[in-house]
């Protein structure tokens, strides 16, 4: 009994500094405010630099001409650092008319996947800096949530951010995902 009441005098007096870090959250980083782990859980209801949109807004400005943004993480290998081609464990399915951009939604990127981000997003915006953008991946998927930051510090002032992505997309039942091929990176130069 001694022992048992040793122990919980311990654990009452340790537990205030415990809980005194929980609320330091290390899943965002603190210099860019991008989230760095934990990619799969509940996102805000808002995005610095995007507006939240649900599906019947992304039919929309689908009807207007927006280009579908989908920055789902790749699963496999990652890109070959040499050929740029994406070496994938498994298929993916996208949104119909989307272009695929794995991994620039990862809080940290390398200058290889910055450019790529930056370059494809030219390339699809025709660079008009006010194209419509929709950027998703699934729901309670931060990965969409740290692009629409990304594309708003390159200049870009009308994107769209679907958070429920292609789980929403599909979730009436009426709706159909295709497969879907990753842009290659840009070969590394030699």
């Amino acid at each position: 009994m001694r022992a048992a009441l040793k122990f919980i005098a311990i654990v009452i007096s340790v537990a205030p500094c415990a809980f005194a870090h929980a609320g330091d959250d290390v899943s965002f980083d603190a210099v860019t405010g991008y989230r760095i782990a934990h990619y799969r859980a509940a996102v805000p209801a808002t995005v610095p630099g995007g507006t939240r949109v649900d599906r019947d807004r992304v039919d929309q400005l689908l009807e207007d001409g927006a280009v579908l943004l989908d920055v789902m993480p790749s699963e496999g290998a990652g890109a070959d650092s040499q050929t740029g081609a994406w070496r994938l464990s498994r298929p993916h399915q996208s949104i119909p008319g989307a272009t695929w951009l794995p991994d620039v939604g990862r809080g940290v990127l390398t200058a290889r996947f910055d450019d790529y981000l930056r370059t494809n997003v030219a390339k699809l915006s025709g660079g008009d800096t006010n194209k419509a953008l929709i950027v998703f991946c699934q729901s309670d998927c931060w990965m969409g949530w740290n692009a629409v930051q990304r594309i708003a510090k390159l200049g870009y002032t009308n994107i769209f951010w679907f958070p429920e992505g292609t789980d929403g997309w599909v979730e009436w039942g009426d709706r159909k995902l295709q497969p879907i091929d990753p842009v290659p990176v840009s070969a590394a130069a030699p």
